[in-house]
């Protein structure tokens, strides 16, 4: 028994002190890209440098919290990344594409996490959808917009009806109990 618990010390020094360095890593990385960026021109692949950065550490430690600045700076640079390429042309459509990008990056997080750590990050698949569901019509051109405008018409209209109604269930579940 002793021996088992000399072990387990042991294991979480040595796995606190992996953390520890890959943490000091990522720290001199996040610093020397940010530094770069004052001196070079990088632009928008600073961010995918910074998230590569994040989700190595991530893999690296199997730890689920580095895959979330990760997964939001890779959604960000992938969205300017592709509305500065002309992939979609006008506000709202150039806005469609960011939001998408941007929810790939976030659907990354869940991804990621489920696929290298035991801490599956699942709640990141909800603002992922959030940003597919707006985005997606936006792509669409006038019709799209127009479709979003009545759905969204209708979400604000119910949203305040559905946080009456869990109140009450929530309410009411605490009388009963």
């Amino acid at each position: 028994m002793n021996a088992q618990l000399h072990e387990t010390g042991a294991n979480a020094t040595t796995n606190g002190g992996h953390g520890r360095l890959v943490g000091g890593l990522v720290l001199i990385g996040a610093g020397l890209l940010l530094l770069a960026g004052q001196l070079f021109t990088i632009g928008v692949w600073q961010l995918i440098m910074l998230d590569l950065l994040f989700s190595g550490a991530g893999i690296a430690t199997r730890t689920a919290g580095w895959f979330i600045p990760g997964g939001v700076l890779s959604g960000i640079g992938l969205g300017a990344l592709l509305t500065e390429s002309r992939l979609a042309t006008g506000d709202p459509a150039e806005g469609g594409l960011f939001l998408l990008a941007f929810a790939a990056g976030w659907l990354s997080i869940t991804l990621l996490s489920q696929r290298f750590t035991d801490q599956p990050q699942r709640w990141a698949l909800i603002p992922a959808g959030v940003m597919a569901l707006i985005g997606t019509p936006l792509l669409m051109g006038a019709a799209g917009e127009a479709t979003l405008a009545a759905v969204m018409g209708w979400v604000a209209f119910l949203w305040p009806l559905a946080l009456i109604t869990l109140g009450l269930v929530v309410l009411l579940r605490r009388r009963a109990a």
